[in-house]
């Protein structure tokens, strides 16, 4: 039998993918490709990893499908190879199909090559009939998974209407979140996004509702070509809409005069499909209505996604700790339950903010409560004399967690909330803690 972890000579011994070929151009496979291997088991990451960058890619992996949609929100890849179970014991592969759908709802041109047990035909073709390029049966020899993976992206390469897709500098439009709000939204997405109808987005500032016009883009058969975005506050908004084609993203549809509304209408070329962004479509104009808010696309609020916020938080501390050289970072208890009950200005690009900040003040990589809210966290306080305060049951369960968190040292749980032994033990004994 094969030797699933094992490096193949016939891999080591491949001319360098730079090296120059025999007619002296340069190898067709690129050591800027970057592969995304989403695999719970650290035996066949590490085994993979070293196979693949031996053959000259750059390899990110991913333990599971939360850490996949971060990685995926960040950048695009070559190909992305799948393992079809995370969960222990679960042989079904339908872990794998799930998050194989949810890839290619995001990016119809993904890659995706998936890993199955030997038993699992079914499962292989299952995938290959949900969108998946290839798969490779356990256990392999690097060599076959190597040439799999190549012909999937050169399949990829010839079929797709923009070759370079792979390389361009801007991510996969994912809309990170597990909230039914969320997916309520994702399904909307991919009902709309396939039609040329134009959408108006609506939400709070720093909701992602530009990200969701990506989003409907991405959808869209149009997909492959670069969208135009345009700020309709310039002065010379006029001369770009006169001059768009494609797919258009609109920003601030909603701050126009009537009469600029009215002159944006009598510019827009017909063939365009508009996505809009706006707070809300009430200024609009009838025939600016008509015209851009076919459907109108409403952005949850953060307050309304739940743990949203949590694997949003998780999320950005990867990409700060990335961003800045700073260590692998994690969230405490305490701090996921500050992020899930507290109210963020500017939505999640305050998310966003505040977990970044706290990446880079973070000890040896631990981000607590304190570090998420300068001041200390509480969500209702009365001054009754000098010692009492009125406790909120998001700050009863904060305490809770942070007590947890430090198995009840009640110095590093002060620590960890931003209060004094003195204001934590007065908080826990009103509470009866």
């Amino acid at each position: 039998m094969d030797k699933p972890f094992s490096v193949d000579s016939d891999i080591s011994s491949r001319p360098s993918p730079n090296a120059p070929s025999t007619d002296g151009r340069l190898q067709d496979v690129s050591s800027e490709a970057a592969i995304l291997l989403i695999d719970d088991d650290p035996m066949v990451a590490r085994a993979i990893d070293i196979a693949l960058r031996i053959a000259g890619y750059r390899v990110d992996t991913a333990s599971g499908p939360e850490e996949a949609w971060s990685r995926l929100a960040q950048r695009r890849y070559a190909a992305i190879l799948l393992d079809m179970n995370f969960c222990a014991g679960a042989a079904d592969g339908e872990e794998g199909l799930a998050c194989l759908r949810r890839i290619l709802a995001d990016d119809p041109q993904a890659c995706v090559v998936v890993i199955t047990a030997h038993s699992g035909i079914r499962i292989a073709v299952a995938a290959m009939q949900t969108g998946a390029r290839d798969f490779v049966m356990k256990p392999w020899r690097n060599a076959e998974l190597l040439a799999k993976l190549e012909a999937a992206m050169a399949r990829t390469a010839v079929g797709s209407a923009a070759p370079t897709r792979a390389s361009t500098v801007e991510a996969p439009a994912v809309l990170i979140g597990e909230s039914d709000a969320m997916r309520d939204l994702r399904a909307l997405i991919q009902r709309i996004g396939p039609t040329t109808a134009s959408v108006v987005v609506t939400g709070p500032a720093g909701s992602g509702r530009t990200l969701a016009a990506r989003a409907i883009h991405a959808a869209s058969p149009n997909s492959a070509n670069n969208v135009q975005r345009i700020d309709l506050r310039s002065e010379d908004r006029l001369r770009q809409v006169k001059g768009a084609s494609g797919t258009v993203i609109l920003r601030y549809v909603d701050r126009l005069d009537q009469i600029a509304q009215e002159a944006l209408v009598s510019h827009l070329p017909g063939s365009v499909r508009c996505i809009g962004v706006a707070d809300t479509i009430e200024p609009l104009i009838p025939a600016l209505r008509r015209r851009l808010a076919t459907i109108e696309v409403v952005m949850p609020p953060l307050a309304s996604r739940g743990d949203d916020a949590i694997l949003l938080a998780r999320h950005f501390a990867r990409v700060g700790a990335e961003r800045f050289g700073k260590p692998t970072t994690h969230l405490t208890a305490a701090a996921e339950m500050a992020l899930g009950r507290t109210k963020w200005a500017d939505e999640v690009r305050g998310l966003a903010l505040a977990v970044e900040r706290a990446v880079l003040l973070a000890d040896n990589g631990v981000i607590d409560a304190a570090l998420l809210a300068p001041t200390p966290v509480v969500i209702q306080s009365v001054s009754l004399g000098d010692t009492s305060f009125t406790l909120t049951d998001a700050e009863r369960a904060m305490i809770q967690a942070a007590l947890r968190e430090h198995r009840y040292n009640v110095t590093r749980a002060a620590t960890a909330l931003g209060l004094s032994r003195g204001a934590l033990y007065r908080r826990m004994a009103r509470y009866g803690l």
